[in-house]
């Protein structure tokens, strides 16, 4: 059966964060994995993504991106064919049935919504993307639809823990560089090394943009293999590819 995670701060509209329980995949992709750019059988992935769009909204559209670590959005007025993916990180859509879904497999997925102004969004916050604003461009993008910051409800999915995510003491500078704050999501770690928490920094960028409810789920993808896909996880294991998970969002029809 496919696990669905949600949250009592978005419990009045269509959203979820899948794991990789339930789905059709086999090997080293066992699961519901949805990523088109995994080495899986397009046949299983593509059978996947309908058992999780249907899982939360049967017969609406699912539309995703082509992830690449950016800060850019997309404004989703209509279904997108899965060889039209524009390259993009965040989805916003002011469209009824239209369900915006973020791949990850470590990276942080973010869900958007301001249900009084009938818009929604969904973000994919990699370091990169993160650092980059990609969360602060979703809330830009929902504010041309209508949609009030103070007014968005934000959710953090299951992502990469903190003990789970050692980096490099040049890498949390990179961070520090941009703002000395950010020193309080590192933990010292081995030598020449630390422990990042990004969920912890998604959250504070989403404060520090206006966003008043934030739910974290909480959830590390590295630690629990039998629930999560992880890239970092099959990277230690010496696994020839990884699944991608889905989170998702929509305005009901």
């Amino acid at each position: 059966m496919i696990e669905l995670l949600r949250t009592p701060l978005l419990t009045d509209l269509p959203h979820g964060f899948a794991g990789r329980r339930g789905g059709v995949s086999t090997g080293v992709h066992a699961g519901l994995n949805v990523g088109l750019g995994s080495e899986d059988g397009r046949e299983a992935v593509l059978r996947n993504r309908d058992l999780a769009r249907d899982a939360l909204l049967p017969g609406a559209s699912l539309v995703t991106v082509r992830q690449v670590h950016s800060a850019n959005v997309v404004t989703v007025r209509h279904a997108i064919a899965e060889d039209q993916r524009p390259a993009a990180d965040a989805m916003v859509t002011d469209r009824p049935a239209m369900v915006l879904g973020i791949l990850t497999a470590d990276c942080v997925p973010v869900l958007f919504a301001d249900g009084q102004a009938g818009v929604v969004g969904a973000a994919h916050a990699g370091w990169k993307g993160a650092i980059g604003g990609v969360t602060d461009a979703t809330i830009e993008a929902m504010a041309a639809l209508g949609a009030r910051v103070d007014r968005i409800a934000c959710a953090i999915g299951p992502c990469i823990g903190r003990a789970s995510y050692e980096v490099t003491d040049a890498f949390a500078a990179h961070f520090e560089a941009e703002d000395a704050a950010n020193e309080r999501f590192f933990t010292p770690g081995r030598s020449g090394h630390c422990q990042f928490d990004i969920a912890a920094y998604v959250a504070a960028r989403l404060a520090r943009a206006g966003i008043e409810r934030i739910a974290m789920l909480d959830e590390d993808t590295y630690s629990q293999p039998d629930r999560f896909y992880s890239y970092r996880r099959s990277c230690h294991r010496g696994e020839s590819d990884y699944g991608r998970q889905i989170s998702m969002i929509a305005m009901p029809a």
